[in-house]
């Protein structure tokens, strides 16, 4: 019988796909299920076959041009309508998949499209109440084009700080929106540069007493949706090229005395009433802050997936690339793949091995965010509730440093693997390499986030340590630091190479190390306010070597415990566990390698043994994944028109593929415009040296 899954086009991948230890359509199905896959093909094909989305590998085109495109194509995507609302609610993977499918095309196109749709939508709709329907139903039909207004030129990871102002005038029924000069402008705001109609802009509230009661979020009116030009009193333009994205349109605007209703406040969290009196249901104004920042923890967990995806294509590139680049060889006359290389193999398998771990892991974490937004919807105010929302808090400002930070050592590392041929833009490693960049900073620089996770972990300890609680949370990360001393007394005991590879050894060493760092943390903490330092202090002087490496080690551990449940998970097919667990065990090895200091210092680690076993596992794990290599990036690859890159098409046809468009480029033949200043007006050498 056929399988649901297409066959790929023969070619010289051939080799390496019949030497595969497991059949990739079965793990397609497994990782995707049959409707999403359907579903992904779908869109695949549909842009494909519409001219409107037709395009070069590595045309070079100019910012004004390419904006158009963008837009074009977003106005295509809403004739579409690929994701009906009540689809989205009966399956919430399937805005997920479109978000992966159109970022697989274009970042931009992504982005230009959830921004309006999704960001400035949903967080009407959950910071907002009925009185807001309007602005929605006119986000949905395009009347209207929205933008999420955060940053400030000044701010950006300190949102209390932010100082547009919102006061309100009880005499009109109205806020007057002002920002106090230029650095409060706001800044990097998505769609505002040329597009954008309507904002979420985020303003510091002031009653008519002149009490300010904090950020909150109000729709202003930027541009007339008839002319697109600014409404009076707002100075609204673009800040100009980015090193990636640059078919989306990021701007900024500043306020003068921009008078909006009282009705368009965001009132879920606070409300004025007619007179001017604010009301809110918080009675803890940090309870209230952080609920209106809401929106940002589903943001981080969806940025952790946007960077798996810029990972998925490079690799797919590079080990195609690899597997048919032939060089050198044990006889002269006969070159092999440079797939055949242990150094080539070491570089970029364990970073395969993170993308299964982390299709999992953002998957998973997914659905952790979806399980507590359920509970925000029903208004469930149970301390389970809170709990939910602290720790998927930790877990975004953890996911989203471990998913960029991998996926751009990870892009890097494909685009030199494919030597100058990853250097060619037609090839899009650069490209990948340049929108990947953001995910490092945006909704929250990756080193500031981190603290947040420590935050949380560190205030675990505290509370057993001092009310005898035990350390249990909702979703589990933290579980097993309830038995940290009897954890910290362990040592590794392994004794042969065989063992190592397996998931559950560098999994045991996780533990360790996180509840070592974690003490350590904790330790250095109370030395800094022994020594008189204040708490601003003390955390700042406990950062490096301290608690940032404790986040980084706990969330690695969580994305490795998460992968290794599914290894041993029941409802795994067992033709693709064996497979499963190389990959599992690989990762989690190849990842603890980065901490072997630690392990040493504490002492979980002693003598040169483990150091020599862990490094063997590894190049043995590379070694053994090599024929599963390609088969594996078929699982995660897109169809070649999505991919767009001559090395990395399915066909493997490497020079036929980059031979023809090389010859399809614009004016490849031609000589220069400027021909003739090379034939005349030869300079005169050293004519223009200082004659002293």
């Amino acid at each position: 019988m056929d399988h649901i899954v297409a066959d790929l086009p023969s070619g010289p991948l051939d080799i390496y796909r019949k030497k595969a230890s497991f059949n990739w359509k079965d793990m397609v199905i497994f990782i995707d299920g049959e409707e999403i896959y359907h579903f992904k093909q779908h869109v695949f094909k549909t842009l494909e076959n519409d001219p409107v989305f037709a395009r070069q590998p590595g045309e070079d085109i100019l910012i004004e041009k390419k904006r158009e495109l963008t837009f074009h194509r977003v106005k295509q995507l809403f004739r579409y309508n690929f994701v009906l609302k009540e689809e989205a609610m009966a399956n919430p993977w399937k805005a997920v998949y479109l978000d992966d499918c159109l970022g697989m095309y274009d970042w931009s196109l992504s982005a230009k499209f959830f921004l309006s749709l999704g960001m400035f939508g949903s967080t009407v709709t959950s910071s907002g109440s009925s009185r807001h329907k309007k602005y929605v139903e006119s986000i949905e039909d395009m009347t209207f084009y929205g933008c999420f207004a955060l940053t400030e030129l000044s701010h950006g990871s300190n949102t209390r700080a932010m100082r547009t102002m919102a006061t309100y005038d009880p005499s009109t029924q109205e806020f007057v929106i002002n920002s106090p000069d230029f650095e409060a402008a706001k800044f990097w705001v998505g769609n505002l540069g040329k597009t954008a109609t309507h904002a979420v802009v985020f303003a510091q509230l002031y009653t008519p007493d002149n009490v300010c009661h904090g950020l909150h979020s109000f729709i202003v009116p930027v541009r007339d949706p008839k002319t697109l030009l600014a409404l009076p009193g707002v100075l609204v333009g673009d800040i100009g090229m980015k090193l990636g994205q640059n078919g989306l349109d990021h701007g900024f605007a500043m306020f003068h005395n921009v008078r909006i209703p009282r009705e368009n406040l965001l009132n879920k969290t606070g409300d004025i009433t007619a007179d001017g009196r604010y009301v809110t249901p918080f009675k803890d104004p940090n309870k209230r802050f952080g609920a209106s920042l809401g929106a940002l923890s589903g943001g981080r967990v969806t940025i952790t997936r946007m960077a798996l995806i810029n990972m998925k294509l490079a690799l797919t590139i590079a080990i195609r690339f690899s597997a048919t680049r032939r060089q050198f060889g044990p006889k002269d006359t006969e070159e092999i793949p440079v797939l055949e290389y242990q150094l080539q193999q070491w570089r970029l398998i364990p970073y395969l091995a993170a993308a299964y771990a982390l299709e999992h892991f953002t998957k998973s974490i997914f659905m952790n965010f979806v399980e507590f937004q359920i509970g925000q919807m029903l208004k469930d105010n149970s301390d389970r509730q809170a709990e939910m929302g602290r720790e998927i808090h930790a877990i975004g400002c953890s996911s989203k440093p471990l998913g960029s930070w991998t996926a751009q050592r990870g892009i890097q590392e494909c685009r030199e693997a494919c030597g100058g041929h990853g250097y060619l833009a037609m090839n899009r490693l650069g490209t990948l390499r340049d929108d990947n960049d953001p995910n490092c900073t945006y909704e929250g620089d990756n080193n500031v986030l981190l603290q947040q996770t420590s935050n949380y972990l560190l205030s675990w300890l505290n509370t057993k340590q001092q009310d005898g609680l035990k350390i249990e949370s909702p979703f589990h990360t933290v579980d097993f630091l309830d038995d940290f001393k009897k954890i910290l007394e362990s040592r590794f005991t392994t004794t042969t190479m065989e063992e190592c590879m397996n998931s559950a050894v560098p999994l045991a060493a996780y533990k360790w190390l996180v509840c070592f760092l974690l003490e350590e943390s904790q330790k250095r903490l109370e030395e800094e306010r022994a020594s008189g330092r204040d708490e601003f202090e003390a955390r700042n002087n406990s950062q490096v070597y301290y608690c940032r490496s404790l986040a980084v080690a706990y969330i690695e551990h969580d994305c490795l415990q998460r992968f290794h449940d599914l290894t041993v998970d029941g409802d795994t097919p067992a033709a693709l566990r064996p497979v499963l667990r190389r990959l599992c065990a690989l990762y989690g090895l190849w990842s603890l390698s980065n901490h072997m200091a630690l392990l040493y210092q504490g002492g979980y680690w002693s003598g040169r043994v483990p150091a020599d076993m862990v490094k063997r596992a590894i190049t043995t794990l590379c070694s053994q994944l090599k024929d599963d290599a390609v088969a594996l990036v078929d699982v995660l690859a897109p169809t070649d028109f999505i991919l767009n890159s001559p090395i990395g098409c399915s066909d493997g046809q490497l020079y036929n593929n980059m031979w023809s468009t090389v010859m399809q480029a614009s004016q490849v033949l031609e000589r220069p415009s400027w021909w003739k200043e090379f034939c005349s007006d030869k300079p005169v050498v050293g004519s223009l040296r200082p004659k002293l």
